[in-house]
Formats: structure tokens, sequence, C-alpha cells
């Protein structure tokens, strides 16, 4: 059974920062791409970043590129999304996701974490 679960999200001000977290079990997380996405009200779900299997590779999108840092331990089976110099628009439901990179090549989505930007 693969599970992964957001934690981290929150209430903050503009330019403060948080960091999220996704545990993962089940997952062959040293043969997976591990990313984040976010959807706020209204608009489709958007990739954020993304960290390869070996961690020589890594996305992020234009809007987050220079705020956010994406990174995987793979000791305890876990990524983290830095996230400073946060502004309103990044409010969302950040979620993260795993894609296998072998056999069928399935792709699980956690539950989400809602993080909001505001004064």
């Amino acid at each position: 059974q693969v599970q992964l679960v957001e934690s981290g999200g929150g209430l903050v001000e503009p330019g403060g920062s948080l960091r999220l977290s996704c545990g993962i079990s089940g997952l062959v997380f040293s043969r997976s791409t591990m990313s984040w996405y976010r959807q706020a009200p209204g608009k489709e779900r958007e990739l954020v970043a993304a960290i390869s299997s070996d961690i020589t590779g890594k996305t992020y999108s234009d809007s987050v590129k220079g705020r956010f840092t994406i990174s995987r331990d793979y000791a305890t089976n876990t990524v983290y999304l830095q996230m400073n110099s946060l502004k309103p628009e990044d409010t969302a439901i950040y979620y993260c996701k795993g894609s296998e990179r072998f056999g069928l090549r399935r792709d699980y989505w956690g539950q989400g974490t809602q993080v909001t930007v505001s004064s």
C-alpha cells in the first residue's frame, strides 16, 4: 500500500516562510521522481517543483524559481519543499506526487495541505 502524507501547511504573512514535508511509505522511493503541485480555488492544478530519483535533476515553475527549494531524504523517505518570500498568490492546496520510473510507471498523490499567505 502506497501512502503520501503532506504536512507543514498553515497561515503565514507575505514575505514569510514555510517548509512542507511529504512522508512516503510503500513507494519505491529511490526509483521515483517526486513532485509538488498546487491548486488554488477556480484554477487548474499546476506543477511547482520536481526532483529526480538520483537528485541530480530539479525543475521549478517560473513563478517560484529562486524562492522555493525541493529536496529529498532517502534515509527517511521524505520530500521537502522550502518556501521563502511567500506571496498571496502562493495561496493554494499543495499536493505531493510520487512517480515510479519503472514497470507500469504509476503515479501516486497525497491528500494535500493548505497554504495561506495573507496579512
